[in-house]
């Protein structure tokens, strides 16, 4: 024969080459959606904030216009009701020589005009070198020249750009003789704030390109250890869960890890679980089916033979049926309809509970104790557990000899035993026996398959309890079976 190689099937083929792939794809794809979500926020708010710090800085200037503009004015009224300072007389309405005073004593400041009208006509002006000559445009002059009452406006369409300004008549007597003018050139004023804008721009955009780095750098952190638990629940076979990840830090990502991992130590659990009750079911049957087949195998004519071998096979026939019935309870012990809950008066249920152990075997049974109290539990799953008690201790006791049966309720917890004077457990024997098809040393303990003390823990942890043993090396065990309950303790009659 030639020699022969094994080529991967065209499914694990295609598995190989479509994981890696498509692992690729997602981690770059959430990387890349992290990116793009950062950037998007935080260019939202770089230019909010961008457009937060130019509308401030207008009104800032806006502001500052105002608060100049009445300035300028409020001089000019103080001026006009005081006294010439070269003669020291009372102006007393000569609004020309109250301009020439005004305008020599006080300098606009930066993008700010000074235009003064008499008589309707442009009279002084200052400063000499502005944007745009405001006296020479005929508009302007003859809206000015013409007022009679203050004015505070804004003019946009001029050539010198947007124009703020208050206009404030003088009068002597009730005529109008002349016009003060104190005007800012707003955009010129709005420019000088272009230098902290765009400067605020620039930090925004440095900040984002370096925020985007990191974002770039934090999200590769955050999801390696995603890749890390992806790449373990990929190399994870039913043959092989022992991979773990390695856990470091305490964040949701350690916690994410060490989930993952009590996950993996539940499933490597519940998997040997399944593997020890698939043997060992599959060895417990063996032996009847053997026994059933041989027999089978050599069944003769003879009607006595026939007779007996029937006999036989059906009694192998009720030993398998047992096991099974048994190995069906455990199986359910892990379903959450395993147990039917429901108030229990614990003193009345020992009291059913002997009586029905009574029918047994003939032995001393004897009612211990009762607990007076309620319990919430399954009645018949816990009837189930104590009538398989004390099926063991009749099996491993003689006719006449004592079997008690009490319970108890204090502390919290609801207690019913079984205590024999058989020949009791050695210590080193107490954890096995509850395992299932396991028997004591040397299989004193049970003449069944080895599924009864595992049926009764199963129901004992079934309502969050559990099963005590206590064999002293006199002889003699007790069998308790423990439950928590939430009712007030009674003391036992």
């Amino acid at each position: 024969m030639s020699p022969t190689t094994t080529a991967p099937t065209p499914t694990t083929a295609a598995m190989t080459r479509t994981t890696e792939p498509s692992s690729a794809r997602v981690r770059w794809g959430v990387r890349s959606r992290i990116l793009v979500w950062y950037v998007v926020l935080m260019t939202a708010a770089i230019a909010a904030s961008v457009l937060v710090v130019r509308r401030v800085l207008t009104v800032q200037v806006d502001r500052r216009i105002d608060a100049s503009l009445q300035q300028e004015t409020d001089e000019l009224r103080r001026l006009a009701r005081g006294r010439d300072p070269e003669t020291g007389d009372l102006f007393r309405g000569d609004v020309r020589r109250i301009f020439e005073v005004f305008l020599r004593r006080n300098i606009p400041v930066r993008n700010e005009a000074y235009v003064t009208f008499l008589d309707g006509q442009p009279h002084l002006r200052r400063p000499e070198n502005v944007p745009y000559r405001l006296d020479t445009d005929p508009g302007l002059t003859a809206r000015w020249g013409a007022l009679t009452s203050p004015e505070r406006g804004r003019i946009s369409d001029t050539p010198g750009g947007t124009i703020d300004y208050l206009a404030v008549p003088l009068q002597t007597g009730t005529e109008v003789r002349g016009v003060f003018v104190a005007a800012f050139f707003r955009d010129l004023e709005l420019r000088e704030n272009d230098a902290a804008v765009w400067g605020a721009v620039g930090v925004g955009l440095v900040t984002l390109l370096v925020g985007s780095l990191l974002a770039w750098r934090v999200a590769e952190g955050v999801l390696r250890p995603v890749r890390v638990v992806t790449g373990t629940a990929l190399s994870i076979t039913e043959g092989d869960l022992t991979r773990r990840i390695r856990v470091t830090g305490h964040d949701e990502i350690a916690t994410l890890a060490t989930t993952f991992n009590e996950m993996l130590d539940r499933l490597e659990e519940a998997f040997a679980t399944q593997r020890g009750f698939v043997n060992d079911a599959g060895h417990e049957l063996r032996t009847p089916i053997t026994v059933i087949r041989g027999h089978l195998e050599l069944l003769d004519e003879d009607p006595e033979d026939r007779r007996k071998t029937l006999e036989l096979v059906m009694d192998e026939l009720d030993r398998m049926q047992r096991i099974v019935n048994d190995l069906l309870v455990l199986a359910k012990a892990e379903q959450p309809d395993f147990l039917k809950l429901d108030t229990v008066d614990l003193g009345a249920l020992t009291e059913e509970m002997h009586a029905k152990a009574a029918a047994i075997a003939p032995r001393d049974w004897r009612l211990e104790g009762t607990g007076r109290g309620l319990v919430v539990a399954d009645r018949q799953r816990l009837t189930q557990a104590v009538m398989q008690l004390a099926q063991n201790a009749a099996q491993h006791t003689g006719n006449g000899d004592t079997i008690a049966l009490g319970s108890s309720l204090r502390n919290g917890e609801a207690r019913v035993w079984v205590r024999d004077e058989g020949p009791g457990i050695a210590p080193d024997q107490h954890a096995r026996i509850f395992r299932r098809f396991a028997r004591g040393a040397g299989g004193r303990r049970s003449e069944g398959a080895g599924i009864g003390l595992a049926i009764v823990k199963a129901i004992a942890e079934a309502h969050h309890g559990r099963i005590e043993l206590e064999s002293p090396p006199a002889g003699g065990s007790t069998f308790t079976v423990v439950i928590p309950t939430d009712q007030p303790p009674e003391e036992p009659a």
